[in-house]
């Protein structure tokens, strides 16, 4: 738990203002928030105080534009300063900042614009300008005004710092501090549009009451440093990132290291060394892949070291997840691997004084959890949806199960239906859907449940164990169900496998499309001495022939996988096969390689 906060009212009167004036007043010299220059040059930073200030100056900004108290105000912009800062500032006004993804497609933008009602949006360059200039001629929507954030990008539009230095002159602190007070617990702090896979997004409204809530549940199970540091990739249209990397932070008082360039992640870690470290599972899954490949390329005999240093953590974790006190032969054992490999190894990558790691947003490999356990890392896996604030349940350093995804935070409530489908309640969970009225479609039912649409287990020791999503399990021609996900995690257990799509719906057995890892495949043909692109070799073919085996000997023959296609490009958010937060798009997937996929069921498919 973080031992700084001072609470300035109770939980339940708590809003974001009154925490970013506490921070000020408590903690104003301390670093609040770092970015990097686009030439990748050295941080900047502002202080605490530093930051109340440019809210206070941005807020003035968008004031002077007309923005009003509970209207939305839509942003499209990556991890940069000038969208963390936009934010408080629009919340200080009592505005609702609302995040589009910056991969949305013309049609789910529009959407979003006319649904929201929104007359101003915030958009980074002319990329994102160009995308959206066409909807202030929309008749049937609202738009009325562009800020355009890069220097020399705005054209006939207004630009961000215009608006900032017409802010700084208009400032006023009797205003500033008037409309932040004027705001409640159960006012919007934001407005979260789902992804939209499967259809128009659909618009969540969470409260400053929930998001704070969350954030004391949150602290009572993670110890942290005070004024941690975390590194924000994420998009913020994602509850997840506007979680960790906006409302946590003023929550805690910790310090939000900006990285705009998700390729970027690995190298900012390096230069950080944090002590707390979020990563959805395909980005758990990349790093354990370039420490696979770094590893494949030691001589035999530190290879063998590792192993066993592997070897000793990965027992000195089973007896933490066991509830057990470790005995001082195995503590001594896993201090000396510690102190003469794991760490030196862990320090490369920046890791070596992590004290808290977590996943979320889909079911995480068994195999990446259990590689990292090898190096003393327990990955925290957690769950929770956008309607659910993010979390809801989680493991944590004092209790956990590898492979599941935690038990319910305090004052939550879980239960499995009878198809399998988990059900949740409590304060955190929200009442429903925004209509474009600016009404709610209620989504509980009359005791206050909400169906998330995952389907999952509860053990004996109340830890949740995810399956999959109740509309992606694959049902056969045979009416057998089977869950995608526990195959494709089974699939890419072997590290030449970085990705994998099961298909099956209405048929009477699996096919999958596999993708080679790009940083395993290289080093694995590299390590035996074999030259070319690792696709076209033989032998990596047939090592992938013998993966796909062995991941049928582990699953049941409903499940197993008929027939396969290697492919050599990997998918990515920037080529549409994964969503921001880089969970597969299936549909999107099974419509592009539709012809392969239907060569699979032919006589003929290999």
């Amino acid at each position: 738990m973080t031992t700084i906060l001072r609470l300035p009212t109770g939980p339940e009167q708590l809003t974001l203002p009154a925490l970013l004036l506490r921070n000020a007043e408590d903690h104003g010299d301390l670093p609040a928030l770092s970015w990097r220059a686009a030439d990748g040059g050295g941080w900047t930073t502002l202080t605490w105080r530093e930051v109340r200030h440019e809210t206070a100056v941005l807020a003035a900004g968008y004031g002077s534009l007309g923005v009003e108290r509970g209207e939305q105000v839509l942003m499209m912009m990556g991890n940069r300063h000038e969208h963390w800062l936009s934010d408080l500032a629009l919340g200080h006004l009592g505005a609702v900042p609302v995040t589009v993804y910056g991969t949305a497609a013309p049609g789910q933008i529009a959407h979003i614009a006319r649904h929201s009602r929104a007359r101003v949006a915030i958009v980074e360059g002319e990329r994102e300008r160009e995308r959206w200039e066409p909807l202030l001629a929309d008749a049937t929507v609202p738009l009325e005004t562009l800020v355009v954030v890069e220097p020399g990008a705005a054209g006939p539009h207004r630009s961000y710092g215009a608006l900032r230095a017409t802010g700084e002159r208009l400032r006023s602190d009797e205003a500033f501090d008037k409309a932040w007070r004027e705001i409640r617990a159960q006012d919007p702090v934001t407005v979260v549009y789902t992804s939209g896979t499967t259809g128009d997004p659909k618009a969540v409204p969470l409260t400053h009451r929930v998001v704070v809530v969350n954030a004391l549940a949150l602290d009572r199970v993670v110890e942290l440093p005070d004024h941690v540091a975390h590194i924000c990739y994420l998009p913020f249209a994602h509850i997840a990132e506007r979680m960790l990397g906006i409302y946590l932070p003023v929550f805690r008082a910790s310090h939000v290291h900006l990285c705009a360039d998700t390729a970027a992640v690995a190298a900012t870690a390096r230069d950080l060394h944090p002590a707390q470290f979020f990563g959805v599972p395909r980005v758990w899954e990349k790093l354990a892949a370039s420490v696979r490949a770094a590893l494949a390329r030691l001589p035999e005999e530190q290879r063998t070291a590792v192993e066993a240093a592997n070897a000793t953590a990965r027992e000195h974790v089973a007896c933490r997840e066991r509830g057990e006190e470790p005995s001082a032969e195995l503590a001594a054992a896993y201090r000396e691997a510690k102190d003469t490999v794991l760490d030196p190894l862990l320090s490369l990558a920046g890791f070596e004084q992590l004290v808290w790691t977590a996943s979320a947003s889909a079911p995480m490999p068994l195999d990446v959890v259990r590689f990292w356990a090898g190096f003393g890392i327990v990955v925290m896996d957690a769950w929770g949806l956008t309607e659910t604030v993010g979390v809801f349940t989680t493991n944590s350093p004092s209790a956990f199960r590898l492979g599941s995804v935690g038990r319910p935070l305090e004052g939550l409530e879980l239960r499995i239906a009878e198809d399998g489908e988990i059900l949740v309640r409590g304060e955190t969970v929200f009442a429903g859907y925004l209509r474009a009225d600016g009404t709610v479609d209620g989504a509980l039912d009359a005791d206050g449940w909400f169906a998330t649409g995952d389907i999952g287990r509860v053990d004996d020791d109340g830890y949740l164990w995810l399956t999959d999503r109740k509309k992606e399990m694959i049902i056969t021609s045979t009416g057998k169900n089977v869950s995608p996900a526990l195959v494709e995690n089974t699939l890419k257990e072997h590290p030449l496998i970085g990705q994998a799509l099961v298909h099956g719906d209405g048929h009477s057995y699996l096919v999958a499309l596999l993708v080679l890892d790009t940083e395993v495949a290289p080093a694995w043909a590299a390590a035996r001495g074999l030259d070319g692109d690792p696709a076209g070799l033989p032998e990596v073919r047939a090592e992938v022939a013998r993966a796909v085996e062995a991941a049928n000997a582990r699953l049941n023959r409903t499940e197993q996988i008929k027939r396969y296609r290697l492919l050599t490009r990997e998918w990515g958010p920037e080529t549409g096969e994964l969503t921001p937060s880089l969970k597969l798009r299936r549909r999107v997937i099974r419509d592009r390689y539709g012809d392969l996929l239907d060569a699979l069921y032919e006589e003929s498919g290999t």
